[in-house]
């Protein structure tokens, strides 16, 4: 639960982007706005660092500026200042280049948007982690003003909402979630585009509990998402584990610019740079990760819903989708992100995937893949979720629960998509409506018009359809209608009525009438005779 030093935090972010608004739609000034703060959490976090390393430690951004700029002048010790910093971040700054330096240009007019792009060259250049991670932030593009002292005024703008805002002195979780709040806001603002970059938090939190289940207190615990997005998946791991400090994080996407916004994610949620592997990748074309480890504890997956992919034959001789004899077909792919997930998870993992409901159902290619993996006894739970609780679409979309050697093949589904709370344009997973599920999950058992253990048996009588009203009948009958009662409320009913008519008549008849209005009193009494 925020506090409220989180909650302004969280506000004061979200209001900074009020400068961008008008000037472009969410899913471009989002870049901007994530990218600067994360400029500044650098910043500040390494000044107030530096004034520890020299003995001075203080809090206070200003004074931490000064005690930098009066080391940097000092070249013995500047150079032990500077090796120790690279040391602890692997980055260092100018003091001219330091965020609260720039603001200060700002307030004097001197600012110039150069030395801020010099700013981010110099960390992107100070090490691998932070390579060409700020080149969605463009400077100089024309949205932000047509010459270049509208661009230097707006983001000036922008910079000085930022500056009041004490970004080094959150732990890591505090910063880290309002950025997961930034990211989560620009979801509900981008809407259809924001499929890439998001998953919903309760439906992050439901999967994350899933593989997580009976190992929160295992050290060394290794995850991966093959399409991480903003990597909300991954990091949901570190919030339920009781050893998070161990976690490895294993992740891959496409898009450069969300692969970006990812690795800012794990750097401000402060997980340690050596238990990060991303990839920035395309997961179907060639598998990754190929080096060990290539199995993991848990998988989770919210790929891109049926997207379109090669399917070229040479994956038929691919690990990956050898055993299945045939391919997911080219219109969707759904079936080749499963396996890829599949295969990556070890013999005792747990792997949750979201996909649209046709994977359940659809024949052909799809429903030879699937049969293999019931025979197989891969699938374990199948969860339905409700509709239009993604940004991305409104089609009600299902948890696909799977393992390895299990010892039954019976599939428990679980029709949770009646219970939600509804929203202005998302509907909402509340808490207790994910416990219901993770219970039941556990549990597996039989719940009356919400959960069913299919036998195997059963399975195969309905040819190896999955589609979750088959197993579940959630069915509600009306209630019987009482004859007798409906027939005393109808003569109710028209004794009301005529005790009205008649009461309406009686004022027709206080009318005044005259030659103008005898004809329209007479022809409206006659209405009701």
């Amino acid at each position: 639960m925020a506090d409220n030093k989180s909650i302004s935090l969280y506000q004061a972010l979200w209001n900074s982007a009020d400068i961008l608004r008008s000037k472009m739609d969410a899913n471009e000034y989002k870049s901007y706005l994530l990218g600067l703060v994360f400029y500044k959490y650098l910043s500040d976090r390494m000044l107030i660092h530096a004034a520890s390393l020299l003995e001075e430690p203080t809090t206070d951004l200003n004074e931490a500026q000064k005690l930098y700029e009066e080391a940097y002048q000092d070249e013995e010790v500047k150079d032990d200042l500077l090796a120790e910093l690279q040391y602890d971040f692997s980055y260092t700054l100018e003091p001219r280049l330091t965020f609260s330096s720039l603001v200060k240009d700002i307030h004097k007019g001197t600012f110039q948007l150069e030395d801020l792009a010099q700013g981010f060259r110099n960390i992107e250049q100070s090490s691998e982690i932070f390579e060409n991670l700020f080149e969605d932030v463009d400077l100089y593009s024309k949205k932000l003003g047509a010459t270049p002292q509208k661009q230097n005024q707006t983001i000036s703008e922008v910079m000085k909402e930022l500056a009041v805002l004490d970004v080094a002195g959150h732990a890591g979780d505090v910063l880290g979630d309002a950025y997961e709040y930034l990211i989560g806001q620009f979801a509900s603002d981008s809407g259809k585009k924001a499929g890439e970059f998001y998953t919903p938090q309760p439906v992050s939190k439901l999967m994350t509990k899933i593989v997580l289940h009976g190992k929160e207190n295992q050290k060394g615990f290794t995850v991966y998402d093959p399409t991480m997005g903003s990597g909300s998946l991954l990091l949901n791991v570190k919030k339920y584990s009781n050893e998070p400090g161990t976690i490895s994080y294993f992740g891959q996407e496409l898009n450069t610019s969300t692969y970006n916004l990812a690795r800012m994610n794990m750097i401000l949620h402060g997980v340690d740079t050596a238990n990060q592997h991303l990839s920035n990748a395309d997961t179907l074309d060639q598998d990754w990760p190929t080096d060990e480890p290539t199995n993991f504890d848990a998988v989770l997956m919210n790929p891109p819903y049926s997207a379109k992919w090669s399917a070229e034959k040479g994956f038929l001789d691919d690990p990956r989708f050898s055993m299945y004899g045939v391919l997911a077909p080219k219109s969707k792919a759904d079936f080749a992100f499963l396996l890829h997930g599949y295969y990556h998870l070890k013999e005792d993992g747990v792997m949750a995937i979201v996909l649209p409901h046709g994977v359940l159902f659809r024949g052909n290619a799809e429903g030879k893949i699937r049969k293999i993996l019931l025979e197989n006894g891969a699938i374990d739970t199948v969860i339905g979720l409700p509709a239009n609780i993604f940004f991305n679409t409104s089609i009600p979309t299902t948890v696909i629960v799977l393992k390895k050697n299990r010892q039954t093949r019976d599939v428990l589904f679980i029709d949770a998509s009646k219970e939600f709370e509804k929203g202005k344009n998302q509907n909402n997973l509340k808490d207790e409506h994910i416990e219901k599920i993770l219970n039941t999950y556990i549990d597996r058992k039989d719940v009356e018009k919400y959960a069913h253990v299919a036998t195997y048996e059963e399975i195969v009588e309905n040819d190896f359809n999955l589609n979750i009203p088959r197993y579940v009948d959630t069915f509600e009958e009306e209630e019987p209608i009482d004859l007798v009662s409906l027939g005393k409320e109808l003569v109710d009913l028209n004794k009301e009525i005529k005790q009205a008519e008649s009461a309406f008549l009686a004022l027709l008849d206080e009318l005044e009438v005259n030659e103008k209005t005898k004809d329209l009193i007479e022809a409206t009494k006659e209405v009701f005779r």
